[in-house]
């Protein structure tokens, strides 16, 4: 089989972050413009359903785009392969560029699938950027979320680099997206409304800019509230603190298994 190109790659992990970022935002479509409760209206749902199609999103990113670019979809998870894995540093930015990208354009996917939707939900598009991007539980405590961004970032690049680490207890077959899917919705379960659980600054700043872009009144971006750095340095500096604690608590006691030099 070739190598697949830079080009490749860039377009796989362009895809499958606009997949992740369709089923994200589309099921937090559902869950805000359908179903307000009212007699004999369908509640689609709320934060249990939010959690597994996040989850189950990062699962079919990772499965598109897997083989090719192996999936990071995530500039922290770039970030932090950089630094521990040999990942080329040339490819770090265009790897960012083309996530940030995928995600934009996933967006815009979910917004005009669901335009009818958000016209009668909110005509002024004043109160709906938290279905494409998030916002913090407590905007006068900004380092709550940021705390929270680097815990629940730490968490995925350590738990990430354990189940894809050849030297500890891989997942067999084709399992390795289900298992970080599962890692992505026990984070959402359990630290998920401090700051929206982005964990993935690409995740965030693509809708972001797509959200300022469309007219959207609250975007955390060009209203002033200025909320849009948190979920953008908190998951990089958490990436690289949760895969440095993976490296130095666990794989340096992991033996090199035979044949196998990683």
């Amino acid at each position: 089989m070739n190598r697949p190109s830079l080009a490749g790659e860039l377009l796989a992990e362009f895809l499958g972050t606009a997949v992740l970022l369709a089923f994200g935002c589309g099921v937090c479509a559902m869950v805000a413009l359908f179903g307000s409760g009212a007699p004999g209206e369908i509640v689609h749902g709320g934060w249990t359903n939010i959690t597994i199609g996040w989850a189950l999103g990062v699962t079919m990113g990772v499965w598109v785009a897997g083989r090719v670019s192996g999936a990071h979809l995530n500039p922290a998870v770039t970030l932090a392969l950089a630094l521990f894995r040999a990942f080329p540093w040339k490819k770090l930015l265009p790897y960012w560029l083309a996530q940030t990208s995928g995600a934009f354009a996933g967006a815009a996917v979910v917004f005009f699938n669901y335009r009818p939707a958000f016209a009668k939900a909110d005509p002024l598009l004043e109160r709906t950027a938290g279905v494409f991007t998030t916002f913090p539980a407590f905007p006068g405590l900004p380092a709550a979320g940021l705390a929270d961004q680097v815990l629940g970032t730490a968490l995925l690049l350590l738990l990430v680099f354990a189940v894809t680490d050849p030297r500890n207890q891989p997942p067999g077959a084709n399992l390795t997206p289900l298992v970080i899917g599962l890692i992505v919705l026990a984070i959402g379960c359990s630290f998920g409304s401090l700051h929206g659980y982005a964990i993935n600054p690409a995740r965030d700043f693509g809708p972001r800019l797509f959200v300022a872009m469309a007219g959207f009144r609250h975007n955390g971006l060009t209203d002033g509230t200025g909320v849009w750095w948190v979920p953008v340095t908190g998951p990089l500096v958490g990436g690289v603190l949760g895969a440095w604690v993976y490296e130095k608590a666990i794989r340096r006691f992991l033996p090199v298994r035979p044949g196998n030099p990683e």
